[in-house]
């Protein structure tokens, strides 16, 4: 007979079960979870190993590539001749200026003023014949009253489109006639050259090899020379490189144990080969320059001590040695066929000069004759002292500039040696999309630069197809240049910015006797830079005293319509006003200094100040003009009727520069900021628009600024 479960062991076995279940799961669980840790550190290493594997390519890339660089330097070097006698040669020709003047442009002045319409000043309303009547009368005064001024205001017009057409044509004129004068002593150099006159020689074979594009950016370019007229000879100091020139690695190789790059290092005898045939091609290459540069028949031969300015092993001073001189003439180095020549023995042997056997321990080699000898016609340019930017030789100042361009990264060359209004470096940019041509003018001022100059530049930029102008000077730029250049191809650097762009890019050069020192604007620019621009240059002060006599502008304002406005002058450093005395309005007519006061405006203009910014706080650093409606001439007004506004920049004669445009008023609005001059880094002044409006009316503009209403 069986027996009957009581349900207790299936239960227990069902449990049982249940629990081997939850352990096995648990195992499948941790199985899966070694698996993934497991890949994951599979992944892991493949992923070090392909980090591995591309850093030692790219540090093995690098090493290539630095190896290429050494070749490229190397292969450049040693073609340096080859590629000389490729590059075109000089002429006087490039020298010569294009009869090309900006044409009139009045602008504004050019369109006539729309006249009042009679159908616009029909009257209407009133309930009486009488009334009606009277309001006809008033609307026909009201026209007659308009059409006065319009027609007052267009004679005005008419004018001054007159003026500025005279003004305009004595410009003219006067560019015309210093192009002519130009290009006239161009003609006079090529007929001195001619006659062998010394002093032309010199000037023009010293631009030859400046202006001469087969020499690399890294090579020197100094020269001292004179010229024989009797013996037809140029004689000339070139400095040459030193030893460092050539690269003293060979190749680069990395080293993946040691995880770093090792040079392996060019053997003495071959660096010491590259060098000396380094200096050979340097004296072969001044030779021909000079010799295919000669379109006047000047030289019958020229004599070339190329020299390292370096210390003297003997004395341990810094000395000129001489490393190679040759005498050769016109004849002789006329047969030469130099891009087939061996430029150490077609040196020595062909033109039996003196190369130095061991130019790398410099020793010196006995110079031949030397440009002391000569007697007349000495010019020495470049150097190693810091030069005072003030006083440096004007071709030397213009070779300099065009030196910063190369150490940017561009290809410049003086294209002529006075500051006579022309382009004085030719600039070409091969940066794709912002490069190009670049003109660029130096001036030597002391002055502030005065915008005529800028407005020059332009045209000589739109006259030779440019993409861009600049003009560096020793001094500094006003506001009115600054607007002018706005928006323009045009670039402004001023003393302050040429230093820091020269000592950025390891070339030297100072103003005065501290390279920081602002321009002394008490005295005039150099005559000699200055002759063409010297009747431009902005006018000095009135027969006032004290700070008030410098050199200041005039701001009048305009505006359409007849609504009445208080113009202001905050004097601010950042958004805050100095104090409330430098806050000029119609309670307080001038800072206390003198530097911004109102003045009376004079048709066209409904308000004028009168600022002189040189003379501005040190500490400010904007002057922000500011317009409100006049609470007491139009209580009920908005800056709705505040339309054709703008700030006409007068100098202090009374003379146009710019026009500034400003924004039109709103409704609802009764104050509105006109824009602001601001302070830059070099000390100059721009104009920046403004056109932030307020409805609380001045009271609540100038609580902005941190002026205090009760």
């Amino acid at each position: 007979m069986s027996r009957r479960s009581s349900g207790l062991v299936g239960i227990w076995a069902e449990a049982q079960r249940q629990q081997q279940r939850r352990v096995e799961a648990e195992a499948r669980f941790q199985r899966e979870q070694e698996r993934r840790q497991r890949a994951h550190q599979r992944d892991l290493a493949r992923s070090y190993r392909e980090q591995r594997a591309a850093y030692r390519q790219q540090r093995e890339a690098d090493a290539r590539r630095r190896t290429q660089e050494l070749e490229a330097r190397v292969e450049s070097l040693q073609g340096l001749l080859a590629a000389g006698c490729r590059a075109p040669a000089f002429r006087i020709g490039s020298l010569t200026r294009a009869e090309n003047i900006e044409p009139f442009s009045p602008g504004q002045l050019a369109h006539p003023l729309r006249m009042p319409d009679p159908n616009q000043y029909q009257a209407h309303g009133g309930w009486t014949a009488g009334r009606r009547a009277q309001a006809q009368e008033e609307a026909r005064a009201r026209f007659e009253r308009d059409w006065h001024a319009a027609q007052a205001a267009e004679m005005h017009r008419q004018q001054q489109l007159a003026e500025y057409r005279r003004q305009y044509e004595q410009w003219a004129d006067a560019q015309l006639e210093e192009i002519r004068r130009h290009n006239a002593g161009i003609a006079e150099m090529a007929t001195a050259l001619r006659n062998g006159d010394a002093d032309a020689a010199v000037e023009f074979f010293s631009a030859a090899l400046y202006a001469s594009t087969a020499w690399p950016e890294e090579l020197p370019r100094q020269v001292t020379a004179a010229y024989d007229s009797a013996a037809r000879q140029l004689v000339l100091n070139w400095e040459l490189p030193k030893y460092d020139v050539v690269p003293e690695a060979k190749s680069v190789r990395y080293m993946p144990t040691a995880d770093q790059d090792k040079e392996t290092a060019r053997p003495q005898t071959q660096r010491r080969g590259l060098y000396r045939d380094l200096l050979a091609q340097c004296v072969l290459l001044v030779l021909h320059d000079l010799f295919s540069a000669d379109e006047f028949g000047a030289l019958e031969s020229v004599a070339v001590n190329g020299f390292v300015d370096d210390h003297d092993p003997a004395t341990g001073r810094r000395a000129q040695i001489f490393l190679a001189t040759v005498m050769a003439s016109r004849t002789t180095f006329d047969q030469l066929h130099l891009e087939q020549v061996s430029a150490v023995d077609c040196l020595v042997e062909g033109l039996r000069g003196r190369l130095s056997s061991r130019p790398d321990q410099r020793a010196a080699v006995q110079p031949g004759r030397v440009p002391e000898q000569v007697g007349h016609g000495l010019v020495t340019h470049g150097g190693d002292e810091e030069p005072d930017l003030y006083e440096m030789d004007p071709v030397a100042f213009e070779s300099l500039v065009a030196e910063l361009f190369r150490a940017m990264g561009m290809q410049a060359v003086t294209t002529q040696r006075s500051n006579d209004g022309g382009v004085d470096v030719d600039a070409l940019d091969p940066a794709p999309i912002r490069g190009g041509k670049i003109v660029v003018q130096v001036k030597r001022y002391r002055n502030t630069v005065p915008p005529t100059a800028v407005r020059d530049l332009y045209g000589t930029v739109q006259g030779a197809g440019a993409n861009k102008g600049v003009l560096v000077t020793t001094s500094k730029f006003g506001p009115g240049s600054h607007t002018f250049a706005n928006g323009k191809p045009l670039e402004l650097v001023s003393g302050t910015d040429l230093v820091d762009l020269l000592r950025r890019h390891g070339l030297r050069g100072r103003l005065g006797s501290d390279g920081r020192t602002e321009p002394d604007r008490s005295t005039a620019p150099d005559s000699d830079w200055v002759r063409s621009t010297a009747p431009d240059a902005a006018p000095g002060g009135g027969p006032d005293a004290g700070p008030e006599a410098d050199e200041h502008n005039i701001l009048g304002m305009f505006w359409s319509g007849g609504v009445a406005l208080d113009v202001c002058a905050l004097v601010c450093r950042g958004g805050q006003v100095l104090d409330e005395e430098h806050f000029v309005f119609f309670n307080n007519l001038r800072t206390p200094d003198g530097s911004v006061r109102a003045l009376q405006a004079a048709p066209p203009d409904k308000a004028a100040l009168r600022v002189s910014f040189d003379v501005l706080p040190q500490r400010a650093d904007r002057l922000v003009i500011v317009a409100a409606i006049d609470p007491v001439a139009n209580p009920s007004a908005d800056l709705s009727g505040f339309t054709e506004a703008g700030i006409r920049l007068l100098d202090s004669a009374g003379d146009e520069l710019d026009r500034l445009a400003v924004s039109d008023g709103r409704p609802d609005e009764t104050a509105l900021v006109l824009g602001s001059f601001r302070r830059r880094a070099s000390g100059d002044w721009e104009f920046v628009a403004g056109g932030k409006g307020y409805r609380g009316g001045l009271e609540q503009l100038v609580q902005e600024y941190g002026i205090e209403v009760a």
